[in-house]
């Protein structure tokens, strides 16, 4: 699960036609260029949510090529010259289990809802895979107007599949799509039964589309806390995952002091930089069956 947010957390992804129509665009291409599948993604006024599968361990290329792109366009059609995205790292989250896939998708989907924006998922009038997700369809966009050249390399029309999630084999397409759909439905009638016990009211399509991309939510934002690498319902899968992160550094960290002594070394599976660009030895990729991100 990838989340980025915008500088300042402004509303630099607000909706709009042209914002929408660029988000699904640069996704696709970064999709397509790195071999990322695409299980899900929700762009908010001023940061989006995006669930991917990374079987061969791609996951930087595809964040650079996405945000980069974005960036470009955004600012290119703001009018700005500045920074786009907010300076800490992008948050990347390896779902270990199926549960734990369905349940971020969920949180994806309905993140405006909870957000008292909207009062059912299928309301965001943004970039959203909602319909895409619930009806198994594709979604196409077009080749911006705004930073893209018309003769350039890149497509006039481009078209991103929406798949399923790894873990639901045993399920047909209908069976998935409802169990998406009962999780949605959940989460609404949740926000809904809040909002009417604390007094509150949406703020509605209208008011959303109607906010400035330089303003800013007037609550403040949590500093300093912590930036999960994993994420599960199951105490001892997270377990189990920490410690193989932890055994991947220390072999990581072992293999680069024999390379940087000019011994022979095997890098673990999941080294990126130096596979790429010093072309170190790894050990063969065994591709996850759960994950929604193989570890970079």
């Amino acid at each position: 699960m990838i989340t980025r947010r915008c500088t300042q957390r402004q509303f630099l992804l607000r909706p709009d036609r042209a914002t929408t129509n660029a988000f699904i665009y640069c996704l696709t291409l970064a999709s397509r260029r790195t071999d990322i599948r695409v299980l899900a993604f929700l762009a908010h006024a001023n940061h989006h949510h995006t669930i991917v599968v990374d079987t061969h361990g791609r996951m930087p290329e595809f964040l650079e090529t996405f945000h980069k792109l974005v960036a470009k366009h955004q600012n290119a059609l703001r009018g700005r010259w500045e920074n786009f995205w907010a300076s800490e790292a992008t948050s990347v989250v390896e779902l270990l289990d199926r549960d734990d896939i369905l349940l971020k998708i969920g949180y994806a989907l309905t993140n405006p809802v909870k957000d008292g924006l909207i009062d059912r998922a299928d309301q965001w009038p943004g970039a959203t895979s909602i319909f895409a997700s619930l009806a198994g369809r594709s979604i196409s966009a077009r080749r911006p107007s705004r930073f893209f050249r018309k003769d350039g390399e890149t497509p006039e029309f481009v078209t991103l599949d929406i798949h399923r999630p790894p873990g639901f084999d045993s399920l047909s397409e209908i069976e998935w799509r409802q169990s998406l759909a009962d999780r949605i439905r959940l989460i609404e009638t949740e926000a809904r039964n809040e909002r009417i016990q604390e007094g509150r009211r949406i703020l509605g399509r209208a008011q959303v589309l109607t906010q400035r991309p330089t303003d800013s939510p007037k609550s403040c934002g949590i500093h300093r806390k912590m930036d999960p690498r994993v994420a599960s319902v199951n105490k001892w899968a997270r377990v189990e995952a920490l410690q193989r992160n932890k055994t991947f550094v220390a072999a990581y960290r072992a293999a680069r002091e024999l390379w940087k002594a000019g011994a022979a070394a095997l890098f673990p599976t999941g080294t990126y930089w130096l596979r790429r660009f010093a072309g170190v030895p790894v050990e063969e990729v065994i591709a996850p069956t759960l994950s929604a991100a193989a570890p970079t």
